[in-house]
């Protein structure tokens, strides 16, 4: 089962450095605190339990069961930035858990809220947060639409009340978008939002070997990917924020390679940030205009010789905004690159020893004729 991470420096103390907050995505669903040591290590102090349910080992997504990644998110875990509140979705049953922050980084549960979107299936999909503070809203992302993005509000206490707005990242000739990740913008103007997938496997179906179809024709005519903004310039949403917490109409960006997973913020260049591909194989840095529109730098691609696509999924940006380190889903490894001005370059790749393997399990990679035969 996949997990979803995040951190927090508050509550620090001789000998530690740090507290690291992460889901089990189980049935049960739990939250695992940890602290880091200076050398960091991480000793377990506690495990939470949500009072809401992951997917456990079932692949929404794809509809697979024990499949890898079975929470293909991120962003489910969040710390709020006065550090006073944690807020973590449960996929299972479509519903957010609020937990207040202690200031020796514990946790108490304070309220579980359903999102508003019913499950249909075996599991539902929430599985992305981000908080604007000025209106005190929390947007709650859902891989399945049409209602992609629900929102509730958190009063002072860290209680939860559902909001009745809902937003989707479909268009008139994609209905059924699978999307990654929401993020707010440091200046809370815009809502952006990932998207991983025009059609989703679970409609697609898997080959007989259990892997997912991950190409498709449309009428009767040749295979196309159905990873998103490959080919088709629309696979980043940007919703303009309004003063209490709604959205505006969403505007569709050509991202400039497929798949845009996974979004974040400089730290001290509030409006740049970096997109990784899952499927383009690379990261780009980004601006936000001062009209509010987005420019979308080139895709910085890394080495794909091992195959494609390397399935480049999350990111961390150090704290000098100098480095930032993607992990390589596809690869088993890390990347780092460096913010060289307004762009991007690759220092390592990779950023760690090989993993062994030719690449072959990759779903994206197979060739036509062998997809043809299948």
């Amino acid at each position: 089962m996949a997990k979803e991470a995040t951190t927090s420096e508050m509550g620090m103390s001789k000998g530690q450095t740090g507290h690291l907050y992460i889901q089990t995505n189980e049935i049960e669903n739990a939250i695992i605190h940890y602290t880091r040591q200076p050398d960091g290590k991480l000793i377990e102090v506690a495990r939470i339990k949500t009072g809401g349910a992951g997917s456990g080992e079932f692949k929404p997504i794809s509809g697979q069961d024990s499949a890898p990644n079975s929470f293909e998110g991120a962003g489910s875990v969040i710390i709020t930035s006065d550090r006073r509140f944690l807020f973590a979705t449960n996929g299972g049953d479509n519903s957010v858990s609020s937990f207040r922050l202690g200031s020796d980084g514990g946790l108490t549960l304070l309220d579980v809220k359903s999102t508003g979107n019913a499950v249909e299936g075996r599991s539902g999909t929430a599985k992305s947060l981000a908080f604007a503070p000025s209106t005190r809203t929390l947007f709650v992302l859902h891989s399945f639409g049409p209602d992609h993005l629900r929102l509730m509000s958190v009063d002072v206490e860290g209680m939860l009340k559902p909001r009745p707005e809902r937003y989707t990242v479909n268009t008139s000739s994609k209905r059924n978008r699978v999307s990654t990740m929401v993020v707010v913008s440091p200046n809370e103007e815009l809502v952006l939002v990932g998207t991983t997938f025009d059609e989703p496997i679970a409609l697609t179906g898997l080959y007989p070997d259990g892997s997912p179809i991950l190409w498709v024709q449309r009428a009767g005519g040749a295979f196309h990917s159905i990873a998103s903004n490959a080919p088709d310039p629309d696979g980043l949403a940007a919703f303009a924020l309004q003063k209490d917490g709604s959205l505006g109409t969403a505007t569709f960006y050509d991202a400039k390679a497929g798949s845009p997973f996974y979004i974040a913020f400089l730290h001290q260049r509030p409006n740049m940030f970096v997109i990784g591909y899952a499927v383009g194989d690379g990261c780009s840095i980004c601006t936000i205009e001062k009209n509010g529109s987005l420019k979308i730098g080139p895709l910085v691609k890394i080495d794909t010789s091992a195959g494609v696509p390397t399935e480049l999924c999350w990111l961390a940006i150090a704290p000098d905004d100098r480095t930032i380190y993607a992990t390589n889903f596809g690869y088993g490894n890390i990347s780092s690159y460096r913010i060289n001005g307004s762009g991007l370059e690759v220092v390592c790749d990779p950023a760690c020893p090989k993993v062994p393997g030719d690449g072959t399990a990759r779903g994206l990679n197979r060739n036509r004729d062998e997809r043809s035969q299948r």
